[in-house]
């Protein structure tokens, strides 16, 4: 009988915590605790009645016998299709506060699998504690901990975290004309242009959102959200918007992130919103690089003026101090006295894991070996030790094609890897490979789309481990 599988990932750190998956005629529940857990369940068409073709399959999140959510989407088992559901888009799925709880979870539309992606449905579920006060948590003002400095944390991170809604792209879409989408995306995703070149005008105007949605858009949470969670770390490309776009855009010229040509949060909102959580949380500590790898020449980089007077504008009123790259040889005691909460960087002589070979695959297991090998000689003397966990299947040709295809509101890539990829990284990072890779001094970060908890809660336990 036909059937459509659904690959569950979970992560769960707090006892007393349960999660279940059900489909009809099949349930699977997960209590285990700091494990990351993978497994599968089927929308089988033997377990529905004669005349139905789909299934309901739902998570729930129980707290000692309490339900926090639940979501659901129906699918059909022959065609894999979605149906009515909580979970049919990225947008769909923000991140719940429940009691002193945060639940993260994603759904992926699998396709039937071209080019190597997932033929079965992905959803992943994290349940940890609320971080929005880890660093007061783990470095209590008075403790030991507080003594050490900022260069022997791990930190967590949203990758590219401007890029975590459509709002801006929706906006300047909306009077760019096909050519102009044509050209500024083709030269941006080489592999989407020979498919944009085969359909209509009309068809291409359709499509364009979703394949920003599913190749550019690398998180799903707001920034507040996002820095409850957990992340203390944030790399901005802070750029004007592509030249050709700016011509036909409703929005002010101003300073967005640039995810290559495709404009993102703007800076100003960053800042104020970073500005904002400092100002409520007086014991944490956030880390932002500026740079502009990957950013066009027809994007405009931001000047060290329009730079100074955003952060002045979004600093204005409040008891905070900005800080430097030396600072981060500080004590988080000293920075908390004096103020310097806010520690503005840029084009830092870091080093990274990431390599756009190993990066660009479907399954995580170049980029377990790069983190293997880098961990057989650790960095030494960097200000900034960046451990990637995302992979950037963009990077593969046929993923694009087939994504810009198969393009609809849940067909993202990025999505489609971003359980299996933590799911066997992860782990890694909590043992000795993560040991090896954080020994020497510099501030280790743990990047990785999607930001969830369990990605939090790996680099809070490493930041633990480091401090003593």
């Amino acid at each position: 009988m036909p059937s459509k599988g659904i690959k569950c990932y979970t992560y769960n750190a707090v006892q007393g915590v349960e999660i279940e998956f059900s489909v009809p005629k099949q349930n699977l529940s997960k209590r285990d605790n700091w494990v990351f857990t993978s497994d599968q369940i089927e929308v089988d068409k033997k377990n529905l009645s004669t005349f139905d073709f789909a299934g309901t399959f739902d998570f729930r999140v129980r707290r000692d016998g309490r339900e926090l959510t639940r979501q659901w989407i129906e699918i059909n088992a022959m065609t894999g299709a979605l149906g009515d559901g909580t979970m049919k888009n990225m947008e769909q799925t923000p991140s719940v506060f429940a009691e002193d709880l945060i639940i993260c979870y994603g759904f992926y539309d699998a396709g039937p699998g071209h080019a190597g992606l997932p033929k079965q449905h992905q959803c992943y579920v994290t349940v940890t504690r609320n971080w929005q006060d880890w660093m007061r948590d783990v470095a209590a003002p008075g403790s030991t901990a507080a003594d050490k400095p900022l260069s022997r944390w791990v930190l967590p991170s949203a990758h590219d975290m401007g890029m975590n809604s459509m709002t801006t792209s929706l906006a300047i879409l909306q009077k760019a004309g096909t050519g102009v989408i044509k050209e500024v995306l083709g030269r941006d995703l080489p592999g989407a242009l020979s498919v944009l070149n085969k359909v209509s005008d009309a068809a291409v105007n359709h499509i364009a959102p979703d394949i920003i949605r599913a190749l550019a858009i690398t998180q799903k949470d707001s920034l507040e959200t996002v820095l409850k969670i957990g992340a203390r770390y944030f790399e901005f490309r802070p750029a004007k918007c592509h030249r050709q776009f700016q011509r036909v855009s409703p929005l002010p010229d101003d300073i967005y992130f640039q995810h290559g040509a495709i404009p993102g949060m703007p800076y100003k909102q960053f800042l104020h919103d970073i500005a904002q959580f400092l100002s409520e949380h007086k014991d944490e500590v956030i880390v932002v690089q500026n740079r502009w790898d990957g950013v066009p020449p027809d994007c405009p980089r931001a000047t060290d003026d329009e730079l100074r007077n955003i952060l002045n504008d979004a600093l204005k009123g409040r008891d905070i101090s900005v800080g430097g790259a030396d600072d981060l040889k500080r004590s988080v005691k000293d920075l908390r006295r004096d103020k310097k909460r806010l520690i503005m960087t840029r084009d830092l002589n870091q080093i990274s894991n990431y390599d756009d070979a190993a990066s660009a695959t479907l399954d995580g297991a170049p980029i377990v070996d790069k983190l293997k090998d880098m961990a057989r000689d650790p960095p030494r003397g960097r200000p900034v030790i960046l451990l990637q966990c995302q992979a950037t299947a963009t990077n593969i040709r046929d993923v694009i094609v087939a994504s810009v295809m198969d393009s609809d509101v849940s067909t993202s890539p990025l999505l489609a890897t971003k359980a299996i990829c933590d799911a066997k990284i992860m782990p890694l990072l909590r043992g000795d490979t993560g040991r090896a890779l954080v020994r020497e001094e510099g501030v280790a970060v743990v990047l990785n789309d999607f930001f969830d908890g369990g990605t939090a809660d790996t680099a809070v336990g490493m930041s633990r481990e480091r401090l003593k």
